[in-house]
């Protein structure tokens, strides 16, 4: 009997000893339990986007037996034990395709009808750089009153980290196209109704003021002062193309700077048997630069994806504003080097892109084509 005794307090304090340590490994073992449950049913894997009923978002970098590391948006590490991964709702924006939908409304002032303005919004996801082309983008009238007539735009991007660069993208275009137009944009439904007085529709501006504002909207010229800017303006040629109508050839040494005005163009480039689509071109837009300022040729073949309206600036009238001012060369060298920095690789020669970027390369091609001193 006596030799049993010593065994009772130590089989009490194992048993304490055991339930400490059980409540310690608790949360271990159930990060440990639902990681193994999480690397079964595979929610989610590296490289996803994930987004939590509490908010907390942001790209899948690492995950282990315990925890799942995500980079959020702003560049923070957030590391996630797996027991509250596996107990909370969760949207995994990369799957079941990394491609991502994108939604957003715009209300516009009803000058003229729901089908002509919704044409419009079409013509603004087409001329988009960024979305994809299938599924095809899709416009649709979400409501009508006497103060607006609301859109809602549909379209999908590669990945949910380009949804904001292609939603700002796609903000600006509405603003560029509706301009262009001359469509405005309503006040929210919140806002108290305001009387606004309207053009008739159908009037347009005068080509002359036309023309101003549209020199007004090329960076190039954006150190032009207003008087240089009216005479410029006052040299502008109006031209127009159909749908699929050629603007200018890859390779062609275009001797104007020509500047869209309404609709939308496609530029391509041939590769072999195949054509490669390098950007498309809205209003505001223009090209012909590198044939005018350095006797380039275009990087691919331009034609109109729409009916287009395209305003033409010679070199004759750049000329003459340059010989009065020799220092818009400069002002122009050094736009024209930070466009030339943003446009990707492909779109230009390597060695060509190169001499571009340099600001010194462009005064000296600049003042040489329009013979400066």
């Amino acid at each position: 009997m006596s030799s049993t005794r010593p065994s009772v307090p130590l089989i009490a304090t194992s048993g304490v000893f055991a339930i400490i340590l059980g409540l310690a490994l608790q949360s271990t073992l159930a990060d440990v339990f639902s990681g193994i449950a999480l690397n079964f049913s595979k929610p989610y894997e590296v490289g996803d986007w994930i987004v939590l009923s509490d908010g907390t978002e942001g790209r899948v970098v690492e995950t282990n037996w315990r925890a799942t590391h995500l980079l959020s948006a702003s560049n923070d590490l957030v590391v996630l034990p797996n027991s509250s991964l596996a107990k909370a709702q969760l949207t995994n924006l990369s799957s079941p395709t990394r491609s991502h939908g994108v939604k957003l409304r715009v209300r516009v002032v009803p000058t003229m009808a729901p089908s002509g303005i919704s044409e419009i919004m079409r013509t603004v996801l087409l001329s988009s750089n960024s979305i994809m082309l299938t599924p095809a983008p899709t416009v649709e009238i979400k409501s009508l009153d006497a103060q607006a007539i609301e859109f809602e735009l549909a379209f999908r991007v590669r990945d949910f980290s380009v949804a904001a660069p292609a939603r700002h993208e796609v903000y600006d275009l509405i603003y560029r196209h509706a301009r262009a137009a001359g469509l405005m944009l309503a006040q929210p439904k919140e806002a108290a109704a305001i009387a606004v007085t309207q053009a008739p529709v159908g009037a347009t501006a005068a080509p002359r003021a036309t023309a101003v504002r549209l020199v007004d909207a090329v960076p190039l010229f954006a150190s032009l002062t207003e008087e240089e800017k009216e005479a410029l303006a006052a040299t502008m040629t109006r031209r127009t193309y159909r749908k699929g109508e050629m603007l200018a050839e890859q390779g062609a040494k275009l001797s104007s700077l020509f500047v869209i005005r309404t609709g939308v163009l496609i530029v391509a480039r041939k590769e072999g048997d195949a054509e490669v689509e390098l950007s498309r071109l809205s209003p505001g837009d223009y090209f012909g630069e590198a044939g005018l300022f350095t006797g380039g040729g275009e990087p691919g073949t331009i034609r109109a994806m729409t009916f287009a309206v395209v305003y033409e600036v010679g070199q004759a009238a750049l000329a003459r504003l340059m010989h009065d001012r020799p220092s818009i060369a400069d002002d122009i060298s050094v736009t024209l080097s930070r466009r030339v920095k943003h446009v990707t690789a492909g779109n230009a020669d390597e060695g060509e892109g190169a001499s571009m970027r340099s600001v010194s390369w462009l005064v000296g091609r600049i003042r040489s084509v329009f013979e400066l001193p």
